[in-house]
């Protein structure tokens, strides 16, 4: 691991109040991307990074990766300021991005030994043959990396980013596009790595992912944090669930003895009904419906999407 900070830092990642501006083109206004964000990500923590697509999640972590300029604002990694003392900063992390950019004419060893190359680790240091062998590439370690299927050329990524062995490793959207298969076997791995003492941080748009995952959360919307919390509480927040009823006979009104419920009927003419499964049970909502005299047709329920998810912390549609 790369010396930095002699004394382990409370937060792997910190940012205060950090902007980035983006220059407007073709006549289009600038774009704020990130609106002075603040964010403490804990040393140890496998941290969530919420948000749809757009919201300023791979504009922070590229700015800590040192692939784009912020235009306001401080960072630090591993305790170490990202402006002042760049090189020992990016020593600290590895960024796994979302799109696979390997030479497909490079075997996986070789695209090892040209990482570790490029972060100065000695020769003598480099484990390349151990980490392709821990995630599974040993046997393809002298194969193209074109010949590779697309699972291993994810967890050829992830190999890449731990060459010089960081303590904060970046997981930007790792399981996007890929099967229910690989998906978990990345999630197992992630979980290893954590368990040996490496930073996690996750960007994704999957609150499934995330639930499973992480024991912290932020949710960044339109560039700004709309929620940083332990994910129990936030997920407590978010256990609203939406039960759609479509009434064999054409309803004119919601019945009066449905009036205690959050319950309004749509043009479509579907009853829907918002509930809390904390306090309420999918089946005796339908059987109050049922006892209003209501005979059903269809039914069917809804979680909440990420705009829901927003609308509920922030009571704004927009997220802002």
């Amino acid at each position: 691991m790369p010396k930095l900070a002699e004394n382990l830092p409370e937060f792997a990642i910190s940012a205060f109040d950090m902007e980035k501006t983006y220059p407007g083109q073709k006549g289009l206004p600038p774009k704020q991307a990130l609106k002075g964000i603040s964010l403490n990500i804990p040393r140890g923590s496998i941290f969530g990074l919420l948000g749809p697509n757009g919201a300023g999640k791979s504009t922070l972590i590229n700015i800590f990766a040192g692939l784009v300029r912020k235009t306001g604002g401080r960072g630090e990694i591993w305790g170490v300021d990202i402006d002042k003392n760049p090189r020992q900063a990016r020593a600290a992390i590895g960024v796994v991005p979302q799109e696979i950019n390997i030479d497909p004419f490079f075997t996986p060893v070789e695209s090892l030994e040209f990482q570790a190359g490029f972060y100065g680790v000695p020769k003598r240091e480099r484990r390349s043959m151990e980490i392709l062998r821990a995630m599974g590439l040993e046997d393809k370690a002298k194969a193209y990396v074109r010949t590779l299927s697309g699972g291993m050329k994810r967890r050829l990524l992830i190999a890449k980013a731990l060459v010089h062995s960081p303590p904060v490793l970046v997981l930007d959207e790792p399981t996007a596009g890929v099967d229910i298969e690989l998906r978990r076997q990345l999630w197992n791995y992630v979980r290893e790595l954590n368990a040996n003492g490496v930073t996690i941080v996750l960007t994704t748009h999957y609150l499934e992912e995330a639930q499973e995952l992480c024991d912290t959360i932020a949710i960044i919307n339109h560039g700004e944090v709309v929620a940083c919390e332990a994910k129990d509480s936030l997920i407590k927040r978010l256990d609203q669930k939406t039960l759609v009823i479509q009434p064999q006979k054409e309803l004119k009104e919601v019945p009066a003895a449905l009036s205690g419920l959050d319950a309004t009927l749509h043009a479509d003419g579907s009853l829907v009904i918002r509930y809390s499964t904390a306090k309420q049970g999918v089946g005796g909502l339908i059987e109050q419906v049922r006892s209003c005299g209501i005979k059903i047709d269809d039914l069917q329920t809804k979680e909440p999407g990420l705009e829901e998810v927003f609308i509920e912390l922030t009571g704004n549609k927009s997220g802002k």
